[in-house]
């Protein structure tokens, strides 16, 4: 049999097992990773053996305790916000949302920032890390619009409109040799403190509230899909562990290794989206 062949069996092998993983735990709770978005064109952090592919990003206390970090950082997010602002939802992410109708997924878990799932049309959404499109204040809590703050530094720092760097995770860029220390960064109009986009850093926790409603979500759950991710970071790998401790089992849909390699149920090496459309197919056709 030629290779190309055996590679496409393969393949119908491996969805196959998905859907028949599907038909036994018709109602899953999924976690989604960057695997989701990079064809959106949106890097991930990571490689196929799980690794970083670049510096590890951002760290909560380095944001908020060095000056010029933090200008470092909006000057890079200036320049990778067009990444964002211009993303669209990919193949896996409408599968998600249609798997949603169809009845399959309990709750949708994102580890993503740039809200994909919802622009889908994912309604039963937690956004893990938060959302990268808001900017909350430390100092009031206020929240505002992503968008508005990017105007006010382009206004502040027009010399930084036409700077281009190679777009990196999260709307970050990988823009260096700057003289970042010029960067004018606006604090809150309402209280005059420090503006953080709302998500969560490197060096901070997950929300409480977020934490408790997802494991909420899993106890009535069949069974944990992950899609698209290493499961590298633990505030991702900590629903795997309530899921084995609770007996429940666990597929991932990823390419390249995982943390969950050793403890899965099933594991599907195939591109998300290819694999996730599949699954939506199979739900379509079986309520038809």
């Amino acid at each position: 049999m030629p290779l190309n062949d055996a590679g496409v069996n393969r393949g119908m092998d491996r969805i196959a097992s998905l859907l028949a993983f599907a038909d036994r735990h018709p109602r899953m709770l999924v976690l989604t990773g960057a695997g989701c978005s990079t064809e959106a064109g949106i890097p991930d952090y990571r490689d196929a053996n799980g690794e970083w592919k670049r510096v590890a990003p951002m760290r909560f206390q380095l944001f908020v305790g060095d000056t010029l970090a933090r200008q470092r950082y909006w000057a890079r997010s200036m320049v990778g916000w067009r990444t964002m602002a211009q993303a669209r939802p990919t193949t896996a992410h409408r599968a998600l949302a249609g798997l949603e109708s169809a009845g399959l997924v309990r709750l949708l878990v994102t580890q993503n920032v740039d809200g994909l799932h919802g622009a889908a049309g994912s309604n039963n959404v937690v956004d893990l890390h938060g959302r990268i499109d808001t900017v909350c204040c430390l100092g009031c809590g206020q929240r505002s619009p992503r968008l508005a703050l990017q105007q006010e530094l382009l206004r502040r720092n027009p010399q930084w409109a036409e700077r281009d760097a190679l777009s990196a995770p999260d709307g970050d860029a990988d823009l260096e040799d700057q003289d970042f220390a010029s960067l004018d960064v606006p604090d809150c109009p309402a209280c005059g403190g420090m503006l953080k986009p709302d998500v969560v850093f490197f060096g901070e926790n997950v929300p409480r509230d977020r934490v408790v409603a997802v494991r909420a979500a899993l106890a009535e759950s069949d069974a944990l899909l992950v899609a698209g991710s290493s499961l590298m970071v633990y505030s991702g790998y900590r629903f795997v562990e309530d899921a084995l401790a609770s007996g429940k089992p666990v597929v991932v849909v990823n390419r390249g290794r995982t943390r969950a390699d050793a403890v899965l149920t099933l594991k599907v090496e195939l591109d998300v989206g290819t694999a996730l459309t599949a699954l939506a197919e199979s739900r379509s056709v079986n309520r038809a």
